[in-house]
């Protein structure tokens, strides 16, 4: 794979490296007396140099003798220095940031590239949404490798989105400069049951020579995930068991361990190389999503590193797992995930190794970030007017829109059971009163009347059922924030308070908000694609920190709600979900009915 990701492509620089090592040319930057992190050998290397010439390595060793008159001379002073962090799979549209202001949060914080899947802005507006983060990336020091969306929609057939993606539109994409591969595969009933959309897809990746990544949820580790990898997806994030992750490095695919604002999964999948003597090169950290809050508080990648080391993996290891590991998923180690002779100069600078104080940056030879800050100002980026108009909802939206009818006294409905820090859920079938010929929320068992919108071309499209989890008491939330077709999901102890929830988010161009007794308590504006907004990381944080301390107002007191809110129309994780179009059984993949016969 050629990649585009580098200053100096090495067919171009390749001369001038192999004379700077040789000390027939002067170094342009000499790192001096630094303690490498070697991910190709799993060592610390004390007293180490590093000559850099091109944006490349040109030598690793004693480099006194590359350093001339015009040699910047940085002096590590016994710090560690490992290769740039990359994560191999984010939706940077999570962090509700565009990409300039989530590369100013995560750069000094070691991260020099990221594998970004941005399937949550195609999904709203397809590939000319795509080409806007392009552009905004663009003025950023950050790697922005892309992995064109594979799934809009997540699973064909059962919700509505505001694009559609497939084999020939994969095709186009695969000859950008900043595609590497195809995005999650979500749909793996379709690879399992070779059906054309979904293979179609794999083949135009594959044709490119370029990497599949993977979305596998389903606890089994046979016949169906053999399938799954024999089709050629290369990575999954979605292990949430020990045996997930070992399986699947098992038959070589690179098992991504996720440790996200809300999906805590690393504390299960690190068993998988604690629990046994494994080789780990299969083994990668990933953050999927993570929300501005986190990015301030703890960090990116160093902030998974140190989880990985609380889990017991050694922090050599769990470097290699955000470095090397990554950059051999992506088949990209040629140039990126190691401190070597030939490779990119991205380096981070790290002051201790217990608590991973990232000191300095480097991308392609330069100092991007240092102690803690970006060294130079972005460029301006504007999302065009029209990525900022997408709400489009059908008629006018009022208590009325939430009446569920129902016949007799009492009915047996199917509620979605959310379960916290996880990405699944519990069907529970629980009995719930009629009054007035309608159901409504029942606050003394948690179960929340929930409805869906589409949002995208007015077809007055919407889904009906219950979830329970959330521990509200009296009030309502919303959000266009709601994976993968990103519809108006609105959830609520009483219909007055959903209706203004959601004329609200309508009203600001999408979002997510909290209100209470007719009054809104606290809001997120997402005006591009529903999605993000472009104000700064510390102006965000605040932002969604206010909804939080909402939430807790109306009585949800779990990690990360509004993420795990997310995930309720995700029809492809199990067991059963809710999109515009209705109840989904996520094990049988069928539309199911929201009340179970008498």
């Amino acid at each position: 794979m050629i990649n585009k990701f580098c200053a100096s492509p090495l067919w171009e620089c390749s001369q001038t490296l192999a004379a700077v090592a040789q000390g027939r040319k002067p170094a342009e930057t000499v790192i001096r007396n630094a303690k490498l992190i070697n991910v190709c050998t799993g060592e610390i290397l004390p007293d180490t140099d590093v000559a850099i010439a091109s944006g490349r390595i040109a030598l690793v060793g004693n480099a006194e003798h590359c350093i001339g008159e015009s040699t910047a001379v940085i002096d590590a002073q016994g710090q560690y220095i490992a290769p740039g962090f990359l994560d191999g799979h984010i939706h940077v549209e999570s962090s509700m940031m565009s990409v300039g202001e989530y590369a100013r949060a995560v750069v000094p914080h070691g991260t020099t590239g990221i594998y970004m899947d941005p399937h949550e802005i195609c999904n709203v507006l397809g590939l000319d949404g795509v080409q806007c983060m392009i552009e905004d990336a663009k003025r950023t020091p950050l790697k922005t490798m892309v992995t064109t969306p594979s799934c809009v929609p997540a699973v064909p057939g059962f919700e509505d989105t505001g694009c559609f993606i497939g084999p020939k539109e994969v095709a186009e994409t695969m000859k950008w400069d900043s595609v590497v591969g195809l995005g999650e595969m979500m749909n793996f009933p379709g690879v399992l049951s070779s059906s054309e959309h979904a293979h179609g897809e794999l083949a135009e990746t594959l044709k490119a020579n370029k990497i599949i990544t993977g979305h596998y949820s389903m606890a089994e580790t046979g016949q169906g995930l053999n399938a799954y990898i024999a089709s050629g997806v290369r990575c999954c994030h979605e292990s949430t068991r020990e045996e997930d992750a070992l399986q699947k490095m098992r038959l070589g695919m690179y098992a991504m361990f996720r440790e996200g604002s809300a999906w805590h999964d690393l504390h299960e999948v690190a068993k998988s190389i604690t629990q046994h003597k494994i080789d780990t090169r299969f083994a990668v950290l990933i953050s999927d999503d993570t929300h501005p809050y986190t990015l301030l508080s703890q960090g990116h990648l160093d902030h998974i590193v140190r989880r990985a080391v609380q889990e017991g993996i050694d922090v050599v290891t769990a470097i290699q797992m955000v470095t090397i590991n990554c950059a051999q998923c992506y088949q990209m180690d040629h140039d990126l995930g190691s401190i070597a002779p030939g490779k990119c100069a991205d380096i981070v600078f790290i002051n201790d190794l217990e608590k991973l104080e990232i000191t300095r940056v480097l991308i392609d030879g330069k100092t991007a970030a240092k102690n803690g800050k970006l060294t130079e100002e972005l460029g301006e980026y504007r999302y065009p007017e029209w990525a900022t108009k997408s709400m489009r909802v059908r008629g006018t939206i009022t208590p009325e829109s939430f009446r569920i009818p129902a016949e007799g006294q009492e009915v047996t409905a199917r509620v979605i059971e959310i379960i916290p820090e996880r990405v699944g859920t519990f069907e529970r079938h629980i009995k719930l009163r009629v009054q007035d010929g309608q159901v409504s929320s029942d606050t003394t068992q948690d179960v929340l009347k929930t409805a869906v919108f589409e949002r995208h071309h007015e077809t007055g499209k919407v889904g009906f059922g219950f979830v329970k989890g959330f521990g509200i008491r009296c009030g309502a939330m919303a959000s266009t924030v709601a994976h993968d077709a990103h519809n108006l999901l609105v959830i609520g102890t009483n219909d007055e308070d959903m209706a203004l929830a959601a004329n609200t988010l309508i009203a600001c161009g999408g979002g997510m908000t909290a209100v209470q007794n007719g009054k809104v308590l606290g809001t997120v504006p997402l005006p591009i694609a529903g999605l993000m907004n472009d104000k700064p990381l510390e102006e965000m944080s605040r932002i969604v920190e206010n909804l939080s301390a909402a939430w807790k107002q109306i009585g949800c007191s779990i990690v990360s709600p509004f993420m795990t809110m997310a995930l309720i129309p995700l029809a492809c994780l199990p067991e059963l979900r809710l999109t515009n179009r209705g109840l989904v059984d996520c094990t049988t993949f069928q539309f199911v009915p929201l009340f179970l016969p008498d």
